[in-house]
């Protein structure tokens, strides 16, 4: 695995070598575009010193016993005297820029609590200090991040931790799916009661929804717009429901398409310009997140296989399913993996 993560690595700093030396030569559109291709940020390839790759190219070339490109790439003046390379790694002399993969840290798993049934969803809040679980015993649990890592190093001075600060119960069936509001402290949950509910838990002594709302169908998935101002709602009907959260009130695409399958996942992009559906009958949908208009239908992702989850990479480009990963403009798979059913939730880095 580690070896794994360093050759990830590697190929971010030759990936950011090229596009600097790219723009060195203003080549501005061939480096855009191999940016692109490499989702390489440009603020990597900024911080990258000037003709660096030249430089990298010449000890290189050093090193096998040429000795002539260093001389070169000293008279043409681009740096000082090239030393040859030693038995360790290349070393790019570059900084992590913010943003960028770090190493696996190492996991450790720690019992925190109990739901009376099965736990069938899981979301942290957008900035991180809190995470809520969704049972089938109807209950949803809500956490605060910080207690429960007091509870990994003992009991403090004030007493053992108790990471769980509040359960909510207002359902009258499994919960399906949880959802953070983007800005306000409102935590959401849909449910086989056919009921989206929400929760302010900014108020301690609060265990009961304020706000409901009462669908026709069984809700499977919900999700905040980024603006916080309309959620989308993922049912046993075979369109998505989009609500005002001021108003309630309920929109249908008009271009529903020829499908007759529930949906089992409704996902936003990070900017809120697409959203998908997952279905049961195994297609991926990819929708206008303003015109509601579907731009671009997968069906059959999965074979004869339903499609449980999907999620939007973080710069749009790919789409993430639960056997593989789809480039969502072409429609072309980029990889499969797992053979069983496993749910995402949140954008990748």
């Amino acid at each position: 695995m580690n070896e794994a993560v360093q050759e990830a690595k590697l190929l971010r700093q030759v990936n950011a070598l090229i596009v600097a030396h790219l723009r060195s030569q203003n080549l501005g559109q061939a480096a855009a575009a191999v940016a692109a291709a490499t989702m390489t940020p440009i603020s990597a390839a900024e911080s990258v010193p000037a003709n660096q790759l030249l430089r990298l190219v010449a000890k290189g070339l050093a090193a096998e016993g040429g000795g002539g490109a260093a001389s070169a790439f000293d008279s043409a003046g681009f740096g000082g005297a090239v030393q040859p390379l030693g038995s360790s790694a290349v070393d790019f002399s570059m900084q992590d820029v913010k943003g960028s993969s770090k190493s696996f840290p190492k996991h450790e798993a720690k019992h925190v609590s109990d739901h009376k049934n099965a736990a069938r969803c899981a979301k942290f809040s957008p900035d991180g200090k809190y995470f809520a679980t969704g049972s089938a015993d109807t209950s949803i649990k809500f956490f605060e991040v910080a207690k429960i890592k007091q509870t990994m190093v003992g009991d403090s001075k004030d007493g053992p931790a108790r990471p769980v600060i509040r359960t909510f119960y207002d359902h009258t069936q499994a919960i399906n799916d949880l959802d953070f509001h983007p800005e306000s402290p409102i935590l959401i949950s849909a449910a086989k009661d056919n009921t989206i509910k929400f929760f302010d838990f900014s108020k301690t002594n609060a265990r009961k929804a304020f706000r409901v709302i009462q669908d026709t169908h069984n809700v499977r998935s919900v999700c905040f717009h980024p603006c916080g101002d309309y959620l989308l709602a993922g049912t046993d009907h075979p369109v998505a429901h989009l609500y005002d959260i001021n108003t309630f009130t309920c929109y249908l695409s008009a271009n529903a398409q020829d499908s007759s399958s529930p949906i089992n996942q409704v996902r936003y992009s990070c900017t809120g310009s697409l959203y998908v559906t997952a279905s049961k009958d195994g297609s991926l949908r990819i929708w206008d997140g303003v015109s509601a208009e579907c731009v671009r239908p997968i069906i059959g992702a999965h074979g004869s296989a339903e499609a449980t989850s999907a999620i939007f990479t973080r710069d749009e480009r790919f789409l993430c399913q639960v056997m593989g990963s789809w480039h969502w403009t072409t429609c072309e798979a980029i990889c499969r993996s797992h053979s069983q059913t496993i749910s995402l939730s949140g954008c990748l880095q």
